[in-house]
């Protein structure tokens, strides 16, 4: 449906903050919400037929209207423990799960030994070369003769679109190819008998259509579902399709219906709770439905319909809401990808197990994006467009088409030379977009993860963790969860929480509130020093949590030292006792004292500076974050010494965040859109030691997924990179 109808059909327009076999596609619906200033903008943040054994098919989902309970916005996101490698479950099972709700398995991933490199599958996502021509949300896909049609959808100014584009993956390349007899975003999609099927969805109002779709990009009408439905999901094994769920413009609709031909169908049961908005898979006897929304609200429920008997129960759970998902089978998995829990965009990538109805984290995409069309081509999930998380917390449509694949991956460190010669003791990763801190060692080895099963993450959510530092002589870690407004304390290694400040996913500029907080560091006297990059500011906040000092002028984004900052994203304390700050509108980097008493400011060429550190008398490194990105030594006076920027190729970096000197004169950098940390030799200007593989995100061993803080502990619990802080 048209945002006009967002009153009576979707809720549209609000801001922020934000197969296979048979051929089954999911589907996606969203809102565009306005970003800020594109000065401010970190970058992107970072979604035919199976030739499975298996007599199953499942497919997919569908799109929707978002409801005013549905708009994304800065909230708090479980987050599960680290898991193990995926193992194939049967798409095919011959008896019914459980009854009792099930919930996801968290595991530790067992050590690796650095000198036998294993490998063992995992879920891995890229983000192709190939993008859509234009960004679209609510759209659906079907695999038809090896190639994919991507059908309808709600373009980035919310308008409906007929438009069918052809998109060959052997070639990646897209183009444009046909138009729907009527224009659609909302509906389900599916292929049986060759030809792919649009069911459903609608624009001004839901409709009742159901439109053919052939390879080449052309339409047809073919035949009417028994009432109007859109935001349906929709599923298909052997040559029937199933439509689960969905909404008539009035109500949710209950019914599970079944089809051979698009023209003729009846109904096999109805679900228990009514849900538009949901995923779906089904197997000869089963149409799972999971999660969706249930009078606007976000539910974690999966339910299963028998289609034999028609009978409705729910046999498992999510370990929070999630809406606005897809479905793909693939390598005899049945993966959950994206969605929303109500608030944000989801990255996370569950396996489902029909035979006991539990879900587990797998992998996770390179971007949060709800709303999104899944197909599956070989053994391959493309994952199309969407709504995704914006580095401001805001919600847009994208033109990603993102590839998941189940892959071997090495669990281990990629070094040139003995591991033991990048570093002594073990590095912190603040592993972003996997919502998790590691600790891995020279040889690649994870030797601690948070959250993790006996440390669940603390009240205020583990979301978004962007940085994270040793605290208290190596036995605490301070992260700030940009995209949760807070920063958390926690022992380490024990994970409890010890401190917090800000409201989860409220942000705000009074006493107790932040927005996107950046590089939290705590001081030698125990207070902790922030910047507040949507207030412009720095935040000094004593221990017990309130603030006692500040660095530029709330809400004033310009850079004028000393009374305002234009967007701080970098506030590193000096051993004389001062702060380093960078600032992203204009590219300046400034000494203060913390009594807000400017020392020295300069600009530099570069596209973002991000997180300066200081490394001699008047010597300096900071991060560009661009792509190219780059690792830039200055001083003072502004002149270049010495800089890193490979244009392409494995040494080139995609939004680095933070570079630091190790004592072994390596320089360690956060590439966080190349979903890897890396140790640069100078003198060489090559990369010499890497954890994550290039462009791969995922949450095995071996995986990261927009890795943007990271810290140094030495064998005696020193912090060779700071040890002047608390």
């Amino acid at each position: 449906m048209t945002p006009e109808r967002a009153g009576r059909l979707c809720d549209t327009g609000a801001r922020r903050p934000v197969s296979r076999s048979s051929g089954a596609v999911s589907q996606s619906r969203g809102v565009k919400t306005s970003a800020t200033p594109a000065d401010r903008v970190r970058g992107p943040m970072k979604t035919a037929r199976t030739r499975l054994g298996v007599p199953v098919i499942a497919l997919l989902t569908l799109a929707g209207c978002t409801t005013s309970h549905g708009q994304p916005s800065p909230g708090t996101t479980t987050t599960a423990s680290q898991p193990t490698a995926p193992q194939p479950v049967s798409a095919s099972p011959d008896q019914s799960p459980a009854s009792s709700p099930a919930s996801i398995v968290p595991t530790s991933p067992a050590p690796v030994s650095s000198s036998t490199p294993v490998t063992s599958p995992a879920v891995t996502a890229i983000t192709t070369s190939v993008q859509l021509p234009v960004a679209l949300s609510r759209v659906v896909a079907v695999a038809v003769g090896g190639t994919v049609v991507v059908v309808g959808g709600l373009n980035a100014k919310q308008v409906t679109t007929a438009q069918t584009l052809v998109f060959d993956p052997s070639a990646q390349s897209i183009r444009a190819a046909g138009q729907l007899p009527v224009a659609v975003h909302d509906a389900g999609a599916g292929v049986i008998g060759g030809q792919g099927l649009v069911v459903g969805g609608g624009s001004a109002a839901s409709t009742n259509v159901v439109q053919a779709v052939h390879a080449d990009g052309t339409t047809a009408l073919v035949g009417k579902l028994p009432e109007v439905r859109s935001d349906d999901s929709v599923a298909v094994t052997g040559n029937v399709l199933y439509v689960a769920g969905g909404y008539d413009g009035t109500r949710e609709l209950p019914g599970v219906l079944a089809t051979t031909d698009g023209i003729m169908f009846h109904q096999v049961g109805q679900l228990g709770e009514t849900v538009r908005y949901g995923a779906a898979y089904a197997s000869p006897t089963s149409v799972w439905v999971f999660g969706g929304e249930h009078h606007g609200v976000a539910i974690a429920d999966i339910q299963r319909v028998d289609t034999s008997g028609g009978l409705s129960s729910v046999v498992g759970t999510f370990p929070h809401p999630l809406a606005h998902a897809t479905v793909a089978v693939v390598g005899g998995q049945v993966l959950i990808l994206g969605g929303t829990d109500g608030h944000n965009p989801q990255n996370t990538i569950y396996a489902f197990d029909p035979l006991t109805g539990s879900v587990r984290v797998v992998g996770s995409l390179p971007e949060y994006v709800s709303d999104a069309a899944t197909v599956v081509v070989g053994e391959t999930v493309y994952v199309i467009g969407g709504n995704a998380l914006t580095a401001e917390q805001t919600i847009a449509a994208t033109t990603s088409i993102v590839a998941v694949k189940i892959a071997p991956v090495a669990a281990v460190a990629g070094v040139q030379g003995s591991p033991a010669a990048m570093f002594d003791g073990k590095l912190l990763i603040a592993d972003r977009g996997n919502n998790r801190l590691l600790l891995v060692d020279p040889a690649g080895t994870i030797q601690w993860s948070f959250p993790n099963s006996a440390a669940p993450a603390p009240p205020s959510g583990f979301f978004f963790p962007d940085d994270a530092f040793f605290t208290n002589h190596g036995t605490g870690i301070l992260s700030n969860q940009e995209g949760n407004n807070t920063i958390v304390e926690i022992s380490y290694p024990a994970g409890k929480s010890l401190w917090s400040y800000g409201h989860p996913g409220v942000a705000g500029a009074t006493p107790g509130y932040l927005h996107e907080p950046d590089d939290a560091y705590k001081l030698a006297d125990g207070r902790v020093i922030v910047a507040d990059a949507n207030n412009c500011r720095v935040l000094i906040i004593s221990p017990q949590s309130q603030p006692v000092g500040q660095i530029g002028t709330t809400g004033t984004c310009v850079h004028h030292p000393p009374t305002s900052l234009g967007y701080p994203n970098g506030d590193t304390p000096l051993q004389n006792g001062n702060v380093l700050i960078s600032e992203t509108t204009g590219s300046w980097i400034s000494e203060y004292t913390l009594s807000g008493a400017l020392v020295w400011t300069v600009h530099l060429p570069l596209v973002y500076p991000s997180d300066p550190q200081q490394i001699g008398p008047d010597t300096y490194i900071v991060a560009d974050y661009a792509k190219p990105g780059a690792i830039v030594e200055f001083n003072r006076a502004g002149h270049i010494l010495w800089e890193y920027r490979v244009p392409s190729g494995h040494g080139m970096l995609d939004h680095p965040s933070l570079a630091e000197v190790l004592p072994s004169g390596l320089i360690c950098v956060n590439d966080d859109y190349r979903h890897r940390v890396v140790l640069i030799d100078p003198k060489t200007n090559t990369i010499v030691w890497q954890y994550g593989v290039d462009d791969v995100s995922g949450t095995a061993p071996g995986l990261l997924n927009t890795p943007d803080g990271f810290d140094l502990l030495a064998p005696d619990g020193t912090t060779p990179t700071h040890p002047w802080t608390g």
